[in-house]
């Protein structure tokens, strides 16, 4: 019989919980206030935790973060006063399954503790599932390349992320292997034999969103369907707009849950969300667990792993294409670049000059110009303000230490590169 702990500092509630919950069959518990609750949940079992935001000494919040620092699968419903709401949201961001409003209506509630239990199954599951073979560990380290320090804790992240069924964000520039990542974190759930939906924000219309995603009543549309005991994966979210991103709320709370969420943005959604343009509890309930991927510039110590990677997958006729070397003076053209495609850039670049080189040994002249001739960059005024620092070292060293032809190439004054 499934068991949820009712914490509130007020018994007359926890009357009216006991008459409700009870003959849907879970058993009851109760505690007073957070501590007590913590100490309790410590020494017993239960699958869910109901918790009122508004006690002492320990409030909702604080017994919430707690729980997740004990039993990060732990599943935490929060109730809150109406005027308590915007603290409700913020609850979503440690990690609360979802919150009720008081005074609440006996369906909303129970409907709530259904999904609460449908989440805990599907996690314990995907828990079970995760830890069968080494495969698992092993399709992140065969699929997620490198060994800087930056692609490491890339990989300790993911294979913590594969454990857990909660929703995932993934951050990072364009061509920084977001897709990739989330195709392993789809494979890793073992659900590689189950579906996986992939739906490009920034190429659907507004009633495509809604007629894929929210469906005609809200309750989920074709994807989500598609989806269900699967992962549904949103690409570019900080495209969809704000009414879709409003309504997208009711489906995750209503529907999502029987399928892994995984979303995906090329833009900082918390800044998004404080400038007013993304939706703050949908913030909350995708960036539950963010992982940012980082660029390639911040990783080139990887270049050669990756190099290794990407050739093996290429054909050429003249020779085993596996067994392209790339000579010291062509590794250091490749370190010298900036990569503004990233990952996706360095697969096109390796793909075309391994598959048309007819000699194993690659030299600088076969690789495009773009990467040999600090010229073809931009300028400093078209480059990502918040990095211009570190471009500006990459175009020196492209340019071999002339800070004159660097400034050249930089649109700048050689006095601002001393």
């Amino acid at each position: 019989m499934p068991a949820v702990l009712i914490v509130d500092d007020l018994l007359s509630i926890h009357e009216m919980l006991d008459a409700v919950i009870q003959p849907t069959g879970f058993a009851t518990a109760f505690a007073t206030d957070g501590e007590k609750a913590l100490v309790r949940y410590k020494a017993e079992k239960f699958d869910l935790v109901l918790a009122d935001i508004d006690m002492k000494p320990m409030d909702g919040i604080t017994l919430l973060k707690q729980l997740k620092l004990y039993d990060p699968s732990c599943v935490v419903i929060i109730m809150t006063a109406y005027a308590s709401t915007d603290s409700a949201i913020q609850a979503l961001k440690f990690g609360a399954f979802d919150y009720l409003q008081k005074p609440f209506k006996v369906d909303e509630l129970l409907a709530t503790l259904k999904r609460g239990m449908e989440f805990r199954h599907m996690d314990v599951e995907r828990s079970a599932r995760s830890g069968l073979p080494a495969v698992k560990s092993n399709e992140i380290e065969t699929r997620l390349i490198g060994r800087s320090a930056k692609a490491r804790k890339l990989i300790q992240q993911i294979k913590k992320l594969s454990a857990v069924h909660t929703p995932a964000l993934l951050v990072g520039e364009t061509g920084t292997g977001k897709g990739t990542v989330a195709e392993v974190l789809h494979a890793c759930g073992g659900a590689e034999d189950r579906p996986m939906v992939r739906v490009d924000c920034a190429l659907s219309t507004d009633q495509s969103i809604r007629e894929g995603i929210l469906g005609q009543d809200g309750s989920g549309g074709t994807w989500v369907l598609q989806a269900r005991n699967g992962t549904l994966l949103l690409e570019h979210i900080h495209c969809l707009s704000l009414p879709v991103q409003k309504e997208l709320v009711s489906v995750l709370r209503n529907n999502a849950h029987g399928l892994r969420l995984i979303c995906t943005s090329d833009e900082d959604l918390e800044k998004l969300m404080d400038e007013g343009r993304f939706n703050d509890e949908l913030f909350y309930r995708v960036a539950a667990l963010p992982v940012v991927l980082p660029p390639l510039r911040d990783r080139l110590e990887d270049l050669p792993d990756l190099i290794k990677y990407f050739t093996g997958r290429v054909a050429n006729a003249q020779f085993d294409a596996s067994l392209a070397e790339f000579t010291d003076e062509a590794m250091e053209v490749l370190r010298a670049y900036h990569w503004p495609g990233n990952l996706a850039e360095l697969e096109q670049v390796v793909s075309m000059t391994v598959s048309t080189a007819e000699a194993r040994v690659i030299q600088p002249q076969q690789l495009p110009l773009r990467l040999r001739e600090p010229e073809q960059w931009p300028s400093l005024a078209e480059y990502q303000p918040g990095t211009q620092k570190q471009y500006i070292d990459m175009v020196i060293r492209a340019c071999q230490g002339d800070k004159a032809r660097a400034a050249q190439v930089l649109g700048v004054d050689v006095s601002r590169l001393n």
